[in-house]
């Protein structure tokens, strides 16, 4: 009988102290957590110190410790997003990818996000050189442009996204043309005709399609197939009636025209227009 009044007095006092020690550890992993918060908020704060004094590797630094010292915080994110844009400000834009690459993994549904994918284009966007070397830039930064105009297209970044793609666009149509007019020097007519094609079929919206539709008529004039090149002849006529290029067209079927002499031809590159707008 003793035993038995004697266990429900015991399984209380277990149970009691079970309550004060979670209520311990409770208290005490609150302190653990509030002291971590508070050195990650050191962190951030010394990050953006150094950012407005554009150190911004030192930035980055910062920003990265404040995520790792408390990663479930929301601070993290925060963190995260400014160490990829302090990269990305220095011109380390490589870095500043694998920053936002990480972010994207880690934090999928973070409030930022929109101009998370921004940042990427543009520092995608930033590593074009010229429309002559390396097209994988212009490319990826495309893509992600594309991204965010079909995932956010009412933000203010989707305003500037369709800006950058036209510019984008006219690039990837300048590189096609070097690499058409490469072919036409060499005379290897199919791969050349390949890509004129490919410009007027993707890139009908740049000003390289007239020359394009010009190339073609020329083409394939001299490779004997007349049908073909009076197709693309009266194709350049209809749509550029009074261009440059279609005048030239023409003197290909009248040998006796006198071109016209055009006083504002325009030679420089989409890339030299290109760096005129961001300058």
């Amino acid at each position: 009988m003793k035993n038995l009044l004697i266990f429900p007095i015991i399984l209380f006092l277990i149970l009691n102290s079970c309550t004060k020690n979670n209520k311990t550890i409770s208290t005490q992993s609150k302190i653990v957590n509030d002291e971590i918060e508070s050195q990650m908020i050191k962190s951030y704060e010394e990050g953006l110190n150094e950012f407005n004094k554009k150190f911004y590797l030192e930035a980055a630094k910062k920003f990265n410790e404040a995520e790792i010292l408390f990663p479930q915080s929301e601070w993290a994110p925060k963190a995260s997003l400014m160490a990829a844009y302090s990269y990305f400000s220095d011109g380390y834009n490589n870095d500043a990818i694998r920053e936002l690459e990480s972010y994207l993994k880690k934090y999928p549904n973070d409030k930022r996000i929109v101009y998370a994918h921004y940042l990427m284009a543009m520092a995608y966007y930033n590593n074009i050189v010229d429309e002559k070397k390396d097209l994988q830039p212009l490319l990826n930064s495309k893509k992600k442009f594309e991204f965010i105009l079909k995932n956010f297209p009412n933000t203010d970044f989707a305003l500037d996204s369709k800006f950058k793609l036209d510019l984008i666009n006219e690039m990837i149509a300048s590189k096609e043309m070097f690499i058409a007019r490469h072919y036409i020097k060499k005379q290897k007519w199919i791969p050349a005709i390949n890509r004129l094609k490919f410009v007027v079929q993707e890139y009908d919206n740049t000003i390289f399609v007239e020359e394009a539709l010009h190339r073609l008529v020329e083409i394939y004039y001299k490779i004997g197939l007349e049908n073909e090149s009076k197709k693309y002849a009266v194709l350049l006529g209809y749509n550029y009636p009074d261009g440059e290029w279609y005048e030239t067209s023409f003197k290909i079927y009248n040998k006796n025209y006198k071109l016209k002499k055009y006083k504002n031809s325009n030679k420089s590159s989409v890339f030299d227009k290109f760096k005129s707008l961001i300058n």
